[in-house]
């Protein structure tokens, strides 16, 4: 079962001041010798104490973090020595938080060195650090990206399990959000008072797979001050539901990137507050309301380069194939 360092865990350090560092224990019920920590800066550390036949380890090589061993004294304990690693970036936290939980798990076997523990979490992560972005997500982006975590999360994971994830291809760039071998899925957000009403990019959007059907995702949302869902909370129950499998975590933290999400903006995005008023599964066949190539008799005219529109569902439940996750069909 994949491990990480809960967000709360980070949430009750206060920062310092001038050059110390504050700490708690990070996974507790895994081992008593992986703390998080924080400076008055707000970087972020993992601390691991080491015994005296423990061997050092520092690394500046690794893009992202840095990890040295120095003797520090966390409150109320003596000094004692430590490998430090440190965060250099605020967008690679969420990956800290996994690559903690891995140094969890590796301390609690007694026999290894925290130091080769330390360089095979490293190893194992590096090729993801290059894929932390910066740039703050729109909130039509912010809506997008709920709208298909919420799709993966109550519809698709519940019905199919953790391996539901490695259909999420929307991304990599893909036509369709989630995608089969004879099927894909398109996955569409509204906030619009008048109902099920989408905004369509381009003409392929709702152009079928070479083989099976398409389906759209429908979720209507309201932003509410008082709404109990953000996409930090549905990101982390998410990710819950992927712990038990390691490839699972792994594809959806790398996703994540590929989708400009950064756990930098965590308490922006965690402001945009909704209620999710309703959600459907609808088919897109010959009756569905959309244009594709084949709307128009002799191709797309001269001169068009790009279209976009509105399709109202409002009026479309016979194309409506579930309206609840335990009724999606499929398998």
């Amino acid at each position: 079962m994949t491990q990480f360092v809960p967000h709360e865990t980070w949430s009750k350090l206060t920062r310092p001041t001038g050059d110390k560092l504050v700490a708690r224990l990070a996974l507790s019920e895994i081992s008593s010798r992986l703390y998080c920590a924080i400076d008055a800066s707000g970087n972020r550390y993992l601390l691991i104490t080491l015994t005296d036949t423990d061997d050092e380890y520092n690394d500046s090589q690794s893009r992202g973090f840095v990890v040295n061993t120095t003797e520090l004294a966390i409150r109320g304990n003596k000094p004692e020595r430590y490998l430090v690693l440190k965060c250099l970036d605020a967008g690679g936290y969420a990956i800290l938080d996994l690559m903690g939980g891995d140094i969890a798990s590796g301390l609690a076997d007694q026999s290894k060195q925290p130091a080769e523990t330390v360089r095979r979490v490293l190893a194992k992560w590096r090729r993801f650090f290059g894929q932390i972005p910066q740039p703050i997500l729109s909130i039509n982006e912010q809506l997008g990206l709920f709208a298909e975590l919420w799709f993966l999360t109550v519809w698709m994971i519940p019905k199919l399990g953790p391996g539901a994830i490695m259909n999420w291809k929307g991304p990599w760039g893909s036509r369709h959000d989630f995608e089969w071998n004879n099927k894909s899925v398109e996955v569409k957000a509204t906030t619009n008072t008048r109902g099920r009403i989408h905004q369509i990019h381009g003409i392929d959007q709702l152009e079928p797979p070479e083989s099976g059907p398409l389906f759209l995702f429908s979720v209507r949302v309201r932003e509410e001050v008082g709404a109990v869902n953000n996409l930090p909370k549905i990101i982390e129950v998410c990710r819950n539901a992927l712990s038990d499998s390691d490839d699972a975590i792994i594809y959806f933290e790398n996703a994540l990137a590929q989708s400009g999400y950064s756990p930098a903006f965590e308490e922006e995005y965690s402001k945009l507050a909704l209620r999710v008023i309703d959600d459907a599964l609808f088919i897109v066949n010959d009756d569905f309301p959309k244009i594709t190539k084949g709307s128009f008799s002799n191709n797309i005219p001269d001169g068009v380069e790009r279209l976009e529109y509105e399709i109202n569902l409002n009026s479309f439940d016979n194309l409506k194939v579930a309206s609840k996750p335990d009724e999606l069909p499929f398998s």
